[in-house]
């Protein structure tokens, strides 16, 4: 794992600072950016969530689907867990705590907000982290490239349907248009650019130097353009955050909870199919973690910059590392 995604944890707390700061310093001049929009998408932000998807993107061969029926009870598991188990036992949790357990710390509207926030989460499986999750349990690679290839197209499909059904059950009304322009723009764009490119890149100019020069310094844009979209974030959520901090707590809890629960539940019934562990850990850390940099793009689309479904998300990056290190390092000990 390289320093950044290593200490990721720490850059998003500098950067939780740092937008803090400056969101009590310029005040209400910096609202501005929040009125570049087209068709309800935030330019700024839409251009940051790019350089954050690309390259992430950009790295899946879609041609490894070819290899499905290899490991297919690995890659059922995956599937079931990721879309008919995760979104709704994350909805449930949100639902718990935010409208029952906390009720008592939150107004009825910044609980809808940060339940849609979770459910933005729970509703996309991570598709980069997974690699260095991967990697560091000693998870097959290319099991783990099929698992990313089959759901970065099945969000294409599901994404939309499961969202919508979820935050109308909870009640929270949502601009259909608004949604499909999201998932278009910060996954169909950036999915279809990422393709050509991987095609085009290693024809031309060969797979060594696609991996060895041009991933690598696609890498730190990512990263990148993450924390600024944070700083932004909490550029405008200042205010409440000096407020009620206890508001980074209480979201935390459910999501940690959620995150915990799906690995246990994709690891056991992995156990009980008899995967190998090369295949049961990807299979079950892909589950537990997120796609929060979509999570956080559709979130500001929808809701706006300094809405609390876009700080449900943030602390969704805030808990991502510490979290799933710690599911890392149970996996590596539960080696069988």
């Amino acid at each position: 794992m390289g320093k950044f995604e290593k200490y990721l944890t720490l850059w998003v707390l500098i950067c939780i600072i740092a937008g803090i700061l400056i969101g009590n310093v310029a005040g209400e001049s910096i609202a501005t950016i929040s009125k570049w929009e087209f068709y309800s998408v935030n330019i700024p932000v839409a251009i940051l969530v790019w350089l954050m998807i690309y390259p992430m993107m950009v790295q899946i061969d879609f041609s490894s689907l070819r290899n499905v029926s290899k490991n297919w009870r690995g890659l059922g598991l995956t599937v079931t867990v990721n879309w008919l188990i995760k979104p709704f036992t994350m909805a449930f949790f949100a639902w718990l705590f935010f409208s029952k357990l906390f009720a008592a710390f939150l107004n009825p509207e910044l609980s809808e907000q940060y339940i849609a926030g979770a459910i933005l989460l729970g509703a996309a499986p991570c598709t980069a982290m997974v690699f260095v999750w991967s990697y560091l349990t000693n998870g097959d690679a290319n099991y783990t490239l099929v698992q990313v290839s089959v759901n970065d197209l099945i969000i294409l499909i599901a994404f939309i349907p499961i969202v919508r059904f979820l935050l109308g059950v909870t009640n929270i009304e949502i601009p259909y248009g608004v949604l499909s322009t999201s998932v278009v723009v910060f996954v169909v764009i950036p999915l279809i650019a990422g393709f050509l490119s991987h095609k085009l890149l290693i024809k031309y100019k060969g797979e060594t130097w696609f991996k060895t020069q041009f991933l690598t310094a696609l890498k730190p844009l990512s990263i990148v353009a993450l924390l600024t979209t944070l700083i932004l974030i909490f550029a405008f959520q200042g205010n409440r955050i000096t407020q009620k901090p206890i508001d980074i707590l209480l979201i935390a809890v459910p999501l940690t909870l959620q995150t915990y629960f799906i690995f246990f539940i994709s690891w056991f019934i992995g156990k009980y199919l008899k995967l190998q562990h090369a295949i049961c850990a990807p299979a079950a850390l892909i589950g537990a973690s997120n796609f929060f940099e979509l999570a956080v793009a559709v979130a500001i689309a929808l809701f706006g910059l300094n809405s609390g479904a876009a700080l449900a998300t943030v602390v969704g990056v805030l808990i991502e590392v510490p979290v799933m290190l710690s599911l890392v390092n149970l996996s590596n000990k539960w080696k069988y």
